[in-house]
């Protein structure tokens, strides 16, 4: 099975360089019936579908070359989880917790999530490919190699965050917080609407496009305490 992922640009005064996506080949799976999560369990080359895992306590648990697909994760409790390898599926909850989890070459492709609790995590070559996530929690997390693609994100809360090359690829980003986030090569320009709660002034490092410049002229003048009059 390969693991490695794929992309990657030169870097310059110019360029941005590239996110690396994910390039997940799962192996034969076998169905997964063993009944509840356990903490700290081991789970490899298993199929969950349309399992519900719903207040399960799955902390410190590793999933490898999993597939979860249609998922119940209400307030699952999976703290320090690791997902590796794997993909998820149409998977769907409120409130799940995933709070210093590690997820490392994981596929996340139509989510519908609310609340998930992500603070202190590290995401590397991880894809968020369609639906949508609402009041994500990455407070303090780190991202690397992270691209979200064809998704809509409702008031995310990247407060604090580390992110390295990330991609917002026509993806909807609304009310988005990145006070004391730092950036490096985070690609917004695929962000439509690119709306930001706080911290502009932390998006050094990231680029935007000419027109999302023009939109975001009003909470920059802001940052800066400029006032725009009309000529008197």
């Amino acid at each position: 099975m390969a693991r490695r992922a794929v992309g990657g640009g030169a870097g310059g005064a110019t360029k941005v360089r590239t996110a690396r996506r994910p390039e997940v080949r799962l192996p034969p799976l076998a169905p997964y019936d063993a009944g509840g999560l356990e903490p700290d369990g081991d789970y490899d080359a298993l199929e969950f579908r349309e399992t519900d895992l719903a207040g399960q306590d799955g902390a410190g648990a590793r999933f490898m070359d999993c597939a979860l697909t249609g998922c119940a994760l209400d307030e699952a409790s999976l703290p320090r989880a690791r997902l590796l390898d794997s993909v998820l599926t149409g998977v769907r909850g409120v409130g799940t917790q995933l709070a210093e989890a590690t997820l490392r070459d994981v596929e996340l492709v139509d989510a519908r999530l609310g609340g998930t609790q992500l603070h202190g995590a590290v995401l590397e070559r991880v894809l968020v490919r369609g639906g949508k996530i609402d009041y994500l929690n990455l407070r303090r997390a780190r991202l690397k190699d992270v691209v979200f693609e064809s998704c809509v994100l409702v008031e995310p809360d990247f407060g604090g965050a580390r992110l390295e090359r990330v991609a917002f690829v026509d993806c909807a980003l609304k009310g988005a917080d990145f006070s004391a986030a730092a950036l490096t090569d985070v690609d917004l320009r695929g962000a439509a609407p690119l709306e930001l709660a706080r911290g502009v002034d932390r998006l050094s490092g990231a680029v935007i496009s000419p027109a999302q410049l023009l939109d975001l002229a009003p909470v920059l003048a802001a940052e800066l305490g400029l006032r725009v009059l009309a000529p008197g």
